[in-house]
């Protein structure tokens, strides 16, 4: 099976001017995508079709957003990490699946391109953006190895000037639809092994010997414009075609995967303002019990948290935008970079959840945006590293933080962290305590979310201190204090709870009337 071909009609050829200054290209994408996605609910009310609609390719990809990720001197904008992510989140409040296909094109595919491929190739693939709206995607996860990745199974043998790959991949965004695939694959020995190190490859699928066959296309829950599938790879990549690492192909792994993590917060900032527009207007239209529902104190409580993200988000934007460059080594980022991945996706599910609670029964449905919503943001917390896995790195890379430092007191070390150094005083009292004994696997998940909130509202009193509106940053700092406080009030209980596999023994209770 392979869809690739039937989509490829819809991409429109007209070129949009990279010249054109940023903002006044912003509004112009901004205004279309509003008027695009308005037309696609109107028109399928349900918003049940798959795959990418032909008018998002014929009228949105026709203002070329990808060019704002591609280098000036190939035709692009100027691969300015802020521009990416305010365009990321503009594209979030319209749209959670495009702003994902934006995504995947963006910190996926075109940023690992811009740093690490072959000069030559570089500017065949960017043309082909700029000129021809092609897409690309990147293939990681494997059947039997997703947060096992490392293990990969996926493997290539070089043969003069080009290299073999085969393998089975799954679950990667724009499966069938994607001109180019990132591959990744590891060698395999003469005697059959496969070495450690991971190596990357350009796929151009439209090129001899470099089709993937789509096995089969998934039935994903929501995201219904982007195809997820099952791939087999077996394909012979030129020389050129190979990432150039600078120490290791786990190296590019590593930067790819954290300086996307750290652009997550502006899907989420755009998602969460959408849902929070939303919830604000029909609080103050909506009228119970002879008032308005904005008028309500437990209303205003779901209100102020949605705003608490909306500010949070902007903060970690702020710091992305000056931290997550392509010009930066990231690969050793992973602590910051999972925190801003794992609260980002949480706070958007939580969004999504608050406006369905707010809105009633009439938003328990997938054409209404907040019943959307909780189904579309639902896999961000799974896909790209499951949250539970992430924050348990979170803790183990800051417990070895702590130990290298010789401290046992959680806020002497948080005090002169730079994550925490300005938040620290705040959560003192919440905070002021030893980690000394061996911590679970639960209470160090527990753990990574705390100090991902820490992290957050030291974010958000940096960015109070440059001048970004102080009622938004008060709120914010209140809220984080308040969830800081109830992860603390479960740390700090006892819970060695265990399943019983044998539970249906004398575990009827009608037995017991």
């Amino acid at each position: 099976m392979n869809i690739h071909n039937t989509q490829q009609i819809h991409k429109n050829t007209k070129e949009y001017p990279s010249s054109i200054p940023f903002l006044i290209f912003l509004e112009t994408l901004k205004s279309k995508m509003h008027e695009v996605y308005s037309e696609l609910v109107n028109a399928d009310p349900f918003i049940s079709k798959r795959g990418i609609p032909s008018v998002v390719l014929d009228e949105i990809m026709s203002l070329n957003p990808l060019s704002v990720v591609i280098p000036k001197e190939f035709g692009g904008r100027g691969l300015r990490i802020e521009e990416n992510l305010l365009m990321t989140s503009a594209a979030a409040y319209e749209s959670l699946a495009f702003s994902l296909t934006l995504g995947i094109n963006t910190a996926l595919f075109l940023q690992p391109i811009a740093k690490y491929a072959n000069q030559e190739v570089k500017r065949n693939v960017f043309n082909g953006f700029i000129k021809e709206r092609k897409m690309g995607g990147l293939m990681i996860t494997e059947p039997d190895y997703g947060s096992d990745a490392l293990n990969m199974q996926t493997f290539f043998t070089k043969k003069e000037e080009q290299y073999h790959i085969k393998g089975t991949k799954h679950w990667a965004g724009l499966t069938g639809f994607a001109d180019y695939w990132l591959l990744t694959a590891r060698e395999k020995h003469k005697s059959g092994q496969l070495k450690r190190d991971i190596d990357f490859f350009i796929c151009d699928v439209n090129s001899p010997n470099q089709q993937i066959v789509v096995e089969e296309l998934f039935d994903n829950l929501g995201l219904l414009h982007i195809p997820y599938g099952r791939n087999a790879i077996d394909v012979h990549i030129p020389k050129l075609q190979r990432l150039e690492p600078i120490s290791s192909g786990i190296n590019i792994l590593l930067d790819t995967l954290h300086r996307s993590r750290l652009q997550f917060p502006a899907m989420g900032l755009g998602f969460i303002q959408r849902m929070m527009d939303e919830a604000i207007n029909h609080c103050k239209q909506r009228m119970v019990g002879g008032k308005n529902l904005v008028h309500y104190d437990q209303i205003q409580y779901r209100l102020a948290k949605l705003q608490a993200s909306y500010t949070i988000c902007s903060a970690m934007c702020a710091y992305s935008s000056e931290n997550a460059g392509v010009e930066k080594d990231l690969s050793s980022c992973g602590f910051e970079a999972n925190c801003f991945k794992t609260l980002t996706t949480d706070m958007m599910q939580e969004a999504a959840q608050s406006l369905v609670q707010l809105v009633g029964a009439k938003a328990y449905r997938y054409s209404h945006i907040g019943g959307r919503g909780i189904i579309d943001s639902r896999p961000f917390q799974i896909f790209e590293g499951s949250n539970d896995i992430l924050y348990a790195q979170i803790s183990e890379s800051f417990v070895k933080l702590m130990k290298q430092a010789k401290e046992d007191n959680l806020y002497q070390f948080l005090k002169k962290f730079r994550f925490a150094i300005l938040a620290s005083t705040t959560i003192k009292d919440l905070l002021n305590f030893d980690l000394k004994e061996q911590l679970t696997q639960r209470k160090m998940i527990e753990l990574g979310k705390m100090l991902s909130f820490v992290v957050a509202m030291n974010m958000v009193v940096a960015m109070g201190k440059k001048g970004f509106r102080q009622d938004l940053i008060q709120n914010a700092i209140t809220i984080l204090q308040t969830e800081i406080s109830g992860i603390m009030g479960h740390f700090k209980q006892i819970n060695n709870t265990m399943v019983l596999e044998d539970y249906k023994n004398d575990s009827l209770w009608n037995n017991y009337i």
